[in-house]
């Protein structure tokens, strides 16, 4: 009987392997199928990504030559247009350049005894200088002094940092939403919303123009270390990517160890609810902190920084309870005014969340974060109860608010969005991550699948409905911004008035040509930067503002501006070395809405000339206004001082070497 059912047995089993051969191969080709289908969307993806920021820098370019007629003027000209105090950054820059090496410049920079007057510093570690010594190296090292001159070389590479900026917030609206279309609607705010989101139209070199498109990669990099469907390699990838960026970060901007703090509250936020499985993200901090701490000439600000203190605390908490506490800087009253009355520490007007409002970005912005908000707060309290986290999420499942790096972008959003509310400066974080935040919830079905499931949509299959309106809804988005932006935008190129400075110019014309090589200049931050940059001359002060020495010396330098006596500012000047002082006609007659923040109305209140009566403020004292007074000629003024230049912008003094008392 085994015999006669042998033959027959055999042939079922041969069938049942051809039937299992051609499932495998049916499977391999779905895969096969699938992997290209992958592979040709990551590869258009990218594409549109790379083209969003290559439009976007050579669109920077365009209108930065236009607005300042960059290649029509000459180098003293051009020289002039970086404003607020940012030229001094590309002074040291040309200086890399001069030296006769690399190596040469560097070690000159680390021993600066030509800025500041009668002091010795280490402009790579007090500067951060980073950015200046690689452009310049790079312009070396490439042979670029043959084909573009240097001012060029430095201006694209700070638009090609931008171009890596927008292309790292299309790539992350991307990771999160699922489809590329979430990266162009995040660009195009982005640039829609640009006097918000960047300050790179009108002070190319100032440090965050060179240190944000970091911060950006390194979000970029954590939002894909976050995700639960990458692979190991992926995993890797973005770590390594997370750890160049931090420590690029911390060394190119001596603010970055307070935004890296900020953002490790939200890391700490999602362990300490256990809404991430255990990463190396506290190593990523501690391994690029060290090593720019090295880099930085053992700065002892880095180890003093809070970000330092909330990696210790965090490993700490979970076993003590820490009270964390930092040291503050007693200064004088003026320089803790000065500094509260600068623009990026005011309340932002009304006007930025119009803009943003008229752009459509804040309504969509406040029905997304709601959306996840409230999705993550019942995340969370899933995991209180003893829950454990889905980690392979379906899009029926309607739970945006378990994926980490969601979760990590709404605590991102709301930390940075609460200190937008407060300082204007803190726009420039936080706008552009609204941009990419909205653009990836109006194109992702999980978001509008998360409303459907609370609300219980039965009438239509809400899966359906959910890829519909990612797609309809920022159709819609796009095609009005089309319509109504894109005139703007392209008609910025065409209508610029001319930048022209001609009393600046005027003034440095004749520091180049009348004032002796050595003379050190007393003046407003701001202006002796363009000084330094432009003739090379030592000053008293520079526009850096985290340095308390040198807000100390700015405070002396102002008194021109204060009601004093000539003998106490000509003893003020001289002991910082100055030879001739520049009193500026917009300080001393400045006109502003807020007086409370204006430079005399700050020096009358730190000097003690201030009277109060009936709720109203004056100033008194026994001394006229120095810069007043010094400009009607008369004894003793003359005696300190004489006038060597001026036009209707500045007033230039010779501080007297020999005091002639003459009546």
């Amino acid at each position: 009987f085994s015999k006669e059912e042998t033959p027959a047995t055999e042939k079922l089993t041969k069938e049942d392997s051809e039937g299992s051969k051609e499932s495998s191969e049916e499977e391999k080709v779905e895969e096969t199928t699938g992997f290209l289908q992958r592979l040709v969307r990551v590869f258009f993806g990218c594409l549109a990504a790379v083209a969003c920021g290559m439009l976007y820098a050579v669109y920077l370019s365009t209108y930065h030559d236009r607005k300042f007629w960059f290649s029509t003027k000459q180098e003293l000209e051009r020289e002039i247009t970086f404003q607020e105090g940012s030229g001094l950054y590309y002074y040291y820059y040309k200086h890399m350049l001069a030296a006769p090496s690399f190596e040469r410049g560097f070690y000159e920079l680390t021993i600066d005894n030509k800025t500041v007057s009668g002091q010795t510093i280490n402009a790579v570690e007090r500067l951060s200088l980073y950015p200046e010594l690689i452009a310049s190296f790079v312009y070396r090292m490439t042979g670029s002094q043959d084909f573009v001159e240097p001012v060029y070389f430095y201006v694209g590479a700070v638009f090609g940092l931008q171009a890596v900026y927008v292309t790292a917030l299309f790539l992350c609206s991307w990771v999160m939403s699922g489809t590329w279309v979430a990266g162009m609607l995040a660009v195009a705010w982005y640039v829609i919303n640009r006097s918000d989101t960047t300050k790179v139209d009108h002070a190319l070199p100032l440090r965050d123009n060179w240190a944000l498109p970091y911060f950006s990669c390194q979000v970029a990099a954590l939002t894909g270390f976050l995700s639960n469907n990458i692979s190991s390699a992926t995993e890797m990838f973005c770590y390594l990517t997370m750890s160049a960026t931090t420590f690029t970060f911390l060394l190119v901007w001596e603010h970055s160890h307070y935004i890296l703090f900020i953002q490790g509250l939200c890391l700490f936020l999602l362990d300490s609810f256990d809404l991430v499985p255990p990463r190396k993200v506290k190593t990523v901090y501690l391994s690029s902190l060290f090593l720019a701490y090295l880099f930085q000439f053992q700065n002892a600000t880095l180890l003093s920084s809070p970000l330092l203190s909330l990696l210790i605390g965090s490993v700490l908490a979970r076993y003590f309870q820490v009270e964390l506490c930092f040291p503050f800087i007693c200064v004088s009253d003026f320089v803790t005014n000065f500094l509260l009355c600068q623009e990026s520490l005011q309340t932002p007007g009304q006007d930025f969340f119009l803009r943003l409002t008229q752009a459509s970005v804040l309504p969509f912005y406040l029905l997304v974060l709601s959306v996840c908000l409230l999705s993550t707060f019942q995340t969370i309290y899933r995991r209180l109860s003893g829950q454990p986290m889905k980690t392979d999420h379906r899009l029926e499942d309607g739970r945006i608010g378990e994926q980490p790096e969601v979760i990590y972008h709404v605590f991102h959003t709301l930390f940075f969005g609460g200190l937008a509310l407060l300082f204007e400066g803190m726009k420039y974080l936080w706008t552009p991550y609204v941009c990419m935040f909205t653009a990836f919830g109006v194109c992702c079905p999980g978001l509008w699948m998360t409303v459907f499931k609370w609300v219980k949509l039965k009438s239509i299959h809400p899966v359906v409905l959910s890829l519909i309106l990612s797609t309809a809804v920022p159709t819609i988005i796009g095609f009005s911004l089309w319509r109504e932006y894109c005139p703007r935008v392209l008609a910025e190129l065409s209508d610029l008035p001319e930048f022209y400075d001609p009393d600046t110019m005027e003034l440095i014309s004749w520091i180049r040509s009348q004032a002796p090589v050595a003379a050190v200049f007393a003046g407003s931050p701001h202006l002796l930067a363009t000084i330094k940059l432009c003739s090379g001359a030592a000053v008293t002060s520079l526009p850096l503002y985290s340095d308390v020495n040198l807000l100390k010396r700015t405070e002396d330098t102002y008194q021109v501006y204060a009601m004093r006596s000539a003998e106490d500012v000509y003893k003020l000047l001289t002991s910082q070395k100055t030879n001739y002082v520049i009193i500026e006609e917009s300080i001393c007659n400045e006109l502003s809405f807020n007086k409370g923040c204006r430079i005399k109305d700050l020096l009358d209140i730190s000097n003690g000339h201030v009277v109060y009566d009936k709720g109203e403020i004056y100033s008194f004292s026994k001394h006229g206004r120095f810069c007043h007074e010094i400009k009607m000629n008369y004894s003793p003024y003359t005696n300190y001082f004489t006038r060597v230049f001026w036009n209707r912008s500045y007033h230039v003094y010779k501080v007297n070497s020999v005091i002639s008392f003459q009546y």
